[in-house]
């Protein structure tokens, strides 16, 4: 029902936009926010239906509470996208009834994403939401924004083509393409080949690609510089958590067969190389959209410790970890569209804003602080909860891996101060380069509020999450 409510939704969009060509109004905003909203609502009225995981379409969708949480996650973090993009005079005055129509395909496009059990759905949903985020990256209507979509579709393109010819490799060996199923897993069980070994790590290559991790990273600097602060906020959240729950997935299938192949180092060598290479790059950025796109990088990282060590705790920690990046990365991203309708934009600009603007520093700084992981934010409880998923897992197995990401991860945090409190620092610290007359930001300075008074407060009760997310079971 959700996804009919998004998909009539875009067909609702498309029609109203006939009668109000060239029009400026908020009335396709507006629209899009009630369809995300009575999406929200059926899925939380309908929690309880999803206690037994659902097979729809011929198994190709598998519907459960652990999607349902994602689903949520992507439809509220594309609603305060819609918030962004009403009060941004670029996206609000041109080909605006495209620019939501787009949005809402990508919703769309996570949604059946992160259900999907077949190879084909999966190439299917992630295309949806893959062209929508092309259309949506170039959406600034400059030479960098162009840019940075037309690097966007080239790199995604080749990553879909490999991505497409690893399924139809594990197709051919699995005789099924739907990867949940024991024929899948017994067939790959008994072929040891190392083509198992190149048909998987193609594969995984699209979903790395859509997370922004290494090494399928080198397209996000430029897409975040070039596309607008809406999109940018859009693409470092519901993409990459549609990526990872799919991956997730996909892991826990190689992970239950016998072919000689520790997919678990595989995936921990990737996460430190995406927690190191997001992090050290972040260091020498002086444009602040730029510094936040290696810190998704980064961020990817962190994510995977969930899909690293496949263990009950792990991916409880990694739902509450969502939860968090999603608000403390929107609390940061509309901090920073408020300042950069003040011309605000290279790190070296913030200099003295937090006398100038005093509340928005402060409320930038929360959202920062969250994403370093350090007290008294909810970002410190979500790495406690990863890092100590990651301890018991070591623990567990005793694979000395799973203890080097640990110690890599916990490095990586110090590190990350480096940059993460850089735009603070110039705010706080330095003196005014000229003097300002602020544009209203109001509505920005309560968004951002909110949200980060929801970070401190997960802080204090992480058990009013957390007690939800332990009913949540990752089953295939």
């Amino acid at each position: 029902m959700p996804e009919l409510i998004l998909a009539c939704g875009i067909l609702l969009l498309v029609v109203v936009a006939l009668f109000l060509r060239g029009k400026k109004t908020n009335l396709h905003a507006l629209l899009t926010l009630a369809i995300l909203t009575a999406s929200i609502a059926y899925t939380f009225f309908s929690w309880a239906f999803y206690h037994t995981p659902v097979t729809l379409f011929g198994n190709m969708i598998h519907s459960d509470q652990f999607s349902c949480y994602f689903r949520i996650l992507v439809d509220v973090a594309t609603a305060l996208t819609v918030l962004m993009a009403m009060r941004n005079k670029s996206l609000s005055e041109k080909f605006n009834s495209e620019f939501y129509t787009f949005l809402l395909g990508a919703v769309l496009g996570s949604h059946l994403l992160m259900m999907s059990t077949n190879l084909v759905m999966v190439f299917i949903s992630l295309e949806l939401l893959s062209i929508s985020s092309y259309i949506l990256a170039g959406y600034s209507f400059t030479k960098k924004g162009a840019e940075g979509s037309l690097k966007y579709f080239l790199f995604g393109s080749a990553a879909s083509a490999i991505m497409l010819y690893g399924f139809s490799i594990l197709f051919g060996i699995t005789g099924t393409l739907e990867f949940t199923a024991g024929d899948f897993v017994n067939n790959l069980s008994a072929n040891q080949s190392a083509l198992v070994i190149v048909a998987a790590i193609m594969a995984f290559a699209g979903f790395l690609y859509k997370i922004a991790a290494a090494p399928m990273h080198i397209w996000a600097p430029d897409v975040y510089e070039g596309s607008p602060m809406p999109v940018i906020a859009f693409l470092s959240v519901v993409p990459k958590l549609a990526g990872i729950v799919v991956l997730a997935k996909m892991t826990t299938t190689f992970a239950t067969t016998t072919v000689s192949f520790d997919w678990q180092l595989v995936m921990a060598v990737i996460a430190m190389l995406s927690i190191g290479i997001g992090n050290l790059s972040a260091l020498w950025q002086n444009n602040a959209k730029r510094m936040m796109a290696y810190s998704s990088i980064a961020q990817s990282g962190f994510l995977l410790i969930g899909v690293v060590c496949l263990t009950s705790q792990s991916m409880q920690a990694f739902l509450f970890y969502s939860a968090l990046y999603l608000a403390a990365n929107y609390a940061v991203f509309i901090s920073l569209q408020a300042f950069e309708k003040n011309s605000i934009d290279s790190i070296a600009s913030f200099s003295g804003t937090g006398r100038s603007f005093l509340f928005l520093s402060v409320v930038l700084l929360g959202g920062l602080i969250s994403l370093t992981g350090i007290p008294p934010t909810g970002g410190f409880t979500s790495k406690l909860f990863m890092f100590a998923s990651l301890w018991a897992s070591y623990e567990q197995t005793g694979k000395t891996v799973l203890l080097w990401l640990l110690i890599f991860g916990l490095l990586n945090t110090v590190v990350s101060l480096f940059y993460y409190l850089k735009i603070p620092y110039y705010a706080f610290l330095k003196s005014p380069n000229a003097s300002l007359s602020p544009e209203n930001t109001r509505f920005e300075n309560f968004l951002a509020f909110i949200l980060v008074v929801g970070i401190l407060f997960l802080f204090i009760r992480p058990d009013f999450l957390m007690g939800w997310l332990n009913t949540i079971n990752f089953v295939l």
